[in-house]
């Protein structure tokens, strides 16, 4: 076996015994093949890395082709064309209806999802952009530590390339007016897009972002933006009168974010940099309004059309943005903001913020508050987080961009008490016009409980006069951690219902005159954007048809927003090509438009089998996330099977010991998630839809075949299914069978490895883990014999392409992999017995090898056998000494033989991570 060729062919023959062997696991067999013939000498980590190698790329390949398939056509031409296919020709009210409201907002978050290297991400943009070959010059390299800098860098980067997109777009909306109603295109303000970020401002779950990064990562933006306004009026005069100032505004705002990138620890050092702020100075810009209306007065006053285009194009592009490169999203926890509040109102802590006392208790406070003046000093010394992102919104407003809204997240948000904290936080600071407060439901009591919820808080007075004043209500449903909890088909039904509880609550209030605003930030289930088949898919998993009617029938203006998250997110606008391929499609699609006059869909008129199945899948969920043989093999190998790819942290700290009684709650979603993919069996999405139809396949086939909203369920299961394999799940179990180690070498044929084998045996006689994946896989095989029974009532109508191929080539990967960690099982426990470092433990470095917590092993290793010893002959002493009696020399035939290998094997095993995330189209 010396070609990928050749494994896929071995898998498949492997294959064929299962019909006549049920229990044999042709991914973990071949994976003993493998290891044996590493062990023999016959192949070597050089050979195994020529094979990742060749499936790296292969992968790679493979995540280029869907984004391009998900964005097509590609070219500038063709997406002209296809958006000037949809067009109004006749009713220039109706254009400009569809065109002045965003069809969405496009939010660039980060969090753990840069999974590719700059060049792999590079390399697949290219070959989706452009058609170029992937090589082998994009793989093997370096990781870049994933800091926030980074992240911040390429998420301008990919919200340059959408503002350029929507620059093509908007000026395409106003040619064709101008073309069509010359006498009343100047009317037109498109806003097709608006786009914003939380990368630098989101505090929850994580307490490495302080303050000044917030502050300085926002006068960077506008430094940029500003440049880039500078940029395209140049290209449109490059004698303009307006130049004289926004040049200026531009390098005063770079000049400022260079204080704020410094040290500002020391008081003298902050108030240097915020005087410099804060102080007036003829280059200082805190609006754009002046520089829109002489945009717009000087097109409407030009009689070359094309100029008069490109200036109501820049005027646009000013009213989408403001000064920065897009809106900002500050993040906090419902707890931070509880916190907050009883230092104010509450400093005895006999107030409960679940109760209807204490809304009215808020609603008072609310009234009778007295707005307080801040500066940066007082940003400096507040202890309490969710005040100082209030402090710091206030500095924003008050000294960088006074036009621009900012949005107030808050996380685990259960109780309309948490939203009136905010506002009496923003009333507080003076800023409750600019702020819309964005309650996030994501856990399953927050969504079970949504609906009362919105009905609650969208009938107190005070909330209805600040959604009246802000013009919005404004809502997020999170994906992530609602596909973790209650699995992503219940998670996307359960939002579903919250949005259309929305409409009803707004319609009830009389709130139908204000916009709703609903974020969506899809979560970690077959890649980021939540649903693989096409771009469709992905804007109707999000806010699908039903609930938008919901909200069109009320007349309620709806501004649907979507995550764009880290590396996989960014992808989309990884180049101007792809860019303006991905806002074409969205443009073409609508959004945030849909046709009310429909025929009703059979998912919600037969809520007795859709309710039903809805109950039985988050059922057969919850009771995965409630078992202890689930959670114990998702944290078999900790977090070791995935790479580190964001600058927050995937988990909470705990010790050795802790890794056995893991809590799944100790895990994130994202990587929750995508350890479900590296262990073969995406779970959250597929697990209980088989159980769910049991006794019922026909009505229940039925129904989701003639839904649009069923068909569209499936088609993200099967999708899912597609790249499934129960026998991976149960092949890592074989990992940890005392009996696998000790009949190894039973036949003569291992002799080498007898004594490895052995003492493998004997450590693994009593670990849980072999039964734990081994009563997993078959409960997810029970289930998937029914799922395979209702889909035989259920046409396929968006078939995998390539699947066998796909299939075989995520099997090659799993058994590399199982015969990488084989080998570092070896060799950890062939290490010879540690001499110096007394205090090291033996035991311990085994399970830390066998929970991959392989850095932490290797150190301990490397402190018991080092390279070298610090030498009697460095020190220039008077006094003599005969000891050392010996030479000493370093441990390095141990380092050679045991802990490099270790080292290599476990980066390899990395790598098989990251291209099996790339089958699946994961970034987590």
């Amino acid at each position: 076996m010396t070609g990928v060729s050749d494994l896929s062919e071995r898998l498949q023959e492997l294959h064929k015994r299962t019909v006549e062997t049920p229990l044999f696991n042709p991914v973990f067999q071949l994976g003993h093949d493998l290891s044996r013939d590493l062990e023999a000498g016959d192949m070597t980590l050089d050979d195994f890395e020529a094979l990742i190698a060749e499936l790296e790329i292969a992968s790679l390949g493979d995540r280029a082709a869907r984004l391009e398939r998900m964005v097509a056509p590609i070219g500038d031409a063709a997406n002209d064309t296809a958006l000037a296919d949809t067009l109004e020709k006749g009713d220039f009210a109706a254009f400009r209806a569809q065109w002045e409201r965003p069809q969405l907002h496009a939010v660039f978050t980060a969090h753990p999802t840069f999974l590719l290297t700059p060049a792999q991400s590079d390399a697949v943009a290219n070959a989706a952009s452009h058609g170029e070959e992937i090589t082998d010059e994009c793989i093997g390299g370096e990781r870049p530590q994933v800091t926030l800098p980074y992240e911040h860098e390429r998420a301008m980067r990919a919200i340059a390339h959408a503002q350029d997109a929507r620059d093509t777009i908007v000026s395409q909306l106003l040619a064709h007016a101008e073309k069509t109603w010359p006498d009343q295109w100047h009317q037109l303000a498109p806003l097709p897009f608006r786009f914003a970020t939380w990368v630098g401002y989101d505090m929850d779950g994580r307490t490495d972002i302080t303050w000044s990064n917030s502050i300085g990562f926002r006068l960077s933006e506008k430094a940029e933006r500003l440049s880039r306004y500078v940029d395209a009026l140049e290209q449109i005069d490059a004698e303009h009168a307006l130049l004289g100032e926004l040049r200026p505004a531009a390098m005063y705002a770079k000049e400022r974010a260079q204080d704020f990138a410094a040290d500002l620890s020391d008081p003298s050092a902050l108030s240097v940099a915020a005087n410099r702020l804060t102080a007036n100075d003829p280059r200082k810009l805190l609006s754009l309004k002046r520089y829109i209306t002489a945009l717009q007065d000087e097109a409407a006053d030009c009689d070359d059309a094309t100029r008069a285009v490109a200036l109501k194009t820049l005027a646009a592009a000013m009213r989408a943005d403001g000064l920065g490169m897009g809106w900002i999203h500050f993040r906090v926890n419902a707890k931070q903001l509880h916190n907050a509040i009883r230092r104010r109102i509450d400093p005895d802590g006999n107030l409960d913020l679940a109760s209807k006392g204490a809304v009215v208790h808020l609603n008072r406070a609310i009234k009778n508050i007295e707005p307080r003046r801040s500066n940066f000093g007082a940003l400096a010394i507040e202890a309490s987080t969710a005040i100082r992102q209030f402090i710091a919104m206030a500095q924003i407003l008050a000294h960088i961009d006074a036009d621009a809204p900012i949005r107030m997240l808050i996380a685990e948000c259960e109780e309309p008490a948490t939203v009136l904290a905010a506002l009496y936080f923003a009333k507080l600071f003076g800023i409750e016009d600019k702020v819309d407060v964005s309650p996030l439901f994501e856990t399953e009591s927050a969504l079970e409980h949504g609906g009362r919820f919105l009905d609650e808080l969208l009938a107190e007075p005070v909330y209805q006069e600040y959604a009246k004043t802000r013009g919005r209500v404004a809502i997020q449903a999170g994906f992530s951690d609602a596909g973790r909890f209650v699995g992503q088909i219940p998670a996307s039904l359960a939002i579903e219902r919250l949005q259309g509880r929305l409409a009803g609550a707004m319609e009830k209030n009389g709130l139908t005159h204000v916009a709703a605003l609903i974020f969506n930030t899809h979560g970690e289930s077959m890649g980021r954007g939540a649903h693989p088949a096409k771009m469709a898919d992905r804007l109707d998993w999000a806010l699908s048809p039903w609930a938008k009617r919901r909200f069109a029938r009320a007349g309620i203006p709806l501004e649907p927003e979507v995550s764009f998250q880290g590396g996989d997110g960014y992808l989309w606008f990884s180049t101007p090509e792809l860019a303006q391929a991905t806002l074409t499609r969205i443009a073409v699609l609508k959004p945030a438009h849909t046709e009310t006059d429909v025929p009703k869909d059979v998912f919600y008129q037969r809520t007795d089998l859709s309710l039903d199945f809805y109950r039985a899948v988050k059922e057969h969920q919850r009771e995965h996330l409630e078992s202890r043989t689930y959670s114990r093999a998702i944290t078999a190998f900790g977090l070791g099977l995935l790479n580190s790819t964001g600058s927050r942290v995937s988990r909470r700290q705990s010790d050795l010991n802790a890794d056995r009684e893991m809590s799944l709650r100790q895990i994130r979603a994202i990587p929750h998630n995508s350890i479900l993919q590296q262990l073969g069996y995406p779970v959250n999405v597929i697990a209980g839809i088989g159980e769910a139809a049991e006794g019922n396949y026909e009505e229940i086939g039925s129904l989701l075949a003639n839904s649009a909203r069923g068909l569209e369920l499936v088609r993200l299961v099967r999708a899912a299914n597609a790249l499934a394999s129960v026998k991976t799940v149960a092949a890592y179990g074989e990992l940890f069978n005392s009996a696998y180690w000790a009949s190894r070498p039973y036949r003569g044929t291992e002799g080498n490895l007898t004594a490895a084998c052995e003492s493998l045996s004997e450590y693994l006689v009593k670990d849980d883990r072999v039964g734990v994946f081994r009563r997993l896989a078959s409960r997810l095989r029970v289930d998937a014999m029914k799922f395979h029974r209702l889909l035989d009532h259920v046409p396929d109508d968006s078939p995998t392409e390539n699947r066998e191929e796909k299939r075989r080539m995520i099997g090659v990967l799993q058994s590399l992999r199982i015969a990488l960690l084989q080998a570092m099982f070896i060799r950890a426990v062939s290490v010879p017995v540690f001499s110096r470092a007394n205090d090291v433990s033996r035991d311990d470095v085994l399970e830390m090898i066998f929970t991959l917590r392989v850095e932490e092993a290797l150190a301990q290793l490397r402190r018991a056998y080092p390279r070298h010893f610090p030498r009697i002959s460095r020190f220039d002493l008077t006094q003599p000494t005969d000891w050392p009696d010996g030479a000493d020399e370093g441990y390095e035939a141990i380092h050679r033989d045991f802990i490099d290998p270790i080292e290599r094997a476990y980066g390899l095993c990395l790598r098989i991570s990251t291209a099996i995330a790339n089958i699946f189209g994961a970034h987590g």
